[in-house]
């Protein structure tokens, strides 16, 4: 069991930062301007809180959207779905046996991890994008590091993970997951 709640409350604050008129600029998500990344920062909180609690359906059998514009009230429906998310994966049972998000079936904790990396790596996507300072707990790098190196040495993941983009193994814990996950650490907003 990993106790996520530092790093959904880190990516949480970092919501609350964004300004309207920011929701428009470019992220190291291709496709996405913040405003989609925000909002599946949103749905993708609801899809894992429901995966925890083993409550198949719309939320956890719909693939992710990569497309479209925050929601209304989202400013306060996010930070409380990230809290959520986190709530749910503090029970034992969320990590056993197997779950489901975004169609795909996998061992329950195979999806806390996949939904612990998303928070974190979607967290540094939204202050990079924003101009915001991100900080992340080293401990809770540490946990993902191993994970999302497991998914690299298998290639790029549709949807999920591009090629791995090459940085020094004595970089910051930070840089070498943004490696592993095809984000340049370096990356210019706009």
């Amino acid at each position: 069991m990993i106790d996520m709640t530092e790093a959904c409350t880190t990516t949480a604050e970092l919501l609350a930062q964004v300004s309207d008129d920011q929701l428009t600029a470019a992220t190291p998500c291709r496709d996405m301007d913040l405003g989609a990344l925000i909002a599946h920062v949103g749905g993708l909180a609801l899809a894992f809180e429901a995966a925890a609690r083993k409550d198949f359906g719309p939320l956890t059998d719909t693939p992710p959207t990569m497309e479209g514009g925050v929601d209304d009230g989202w400013r306060q429906a996010y930070p409380s779905r990230l809290a959520a998310l986190a709530q749910a994966w503090r029970d034992p049972a969320a990590w056993q046996g197997m779950s489901r998000a975004g169609g795909v079936d996998f061992p329950a904790e195979l999806g806390g991890m996949i939904a612990l990396t998303e928070v974190v790596v979607h967290g540094w996507d939204v202050a990079v994008s924003a101009g915001l300072r991100y900080d992340v707990p080293v401990d809770v790098l540490n946990v993902v590091l191993p994970h999302v190196a497991a998914f690299a040495e298998q290639g790029p993941v549709e949807g999920l993970f591009a090629a791995p983009v090459p940085v020094p193994g004595d970089a910051p814990v930070l840089h070498r997951v943004l490696g592993l996950t095809g984000r340049d650490p370096s990356w210019p907003a706009g």
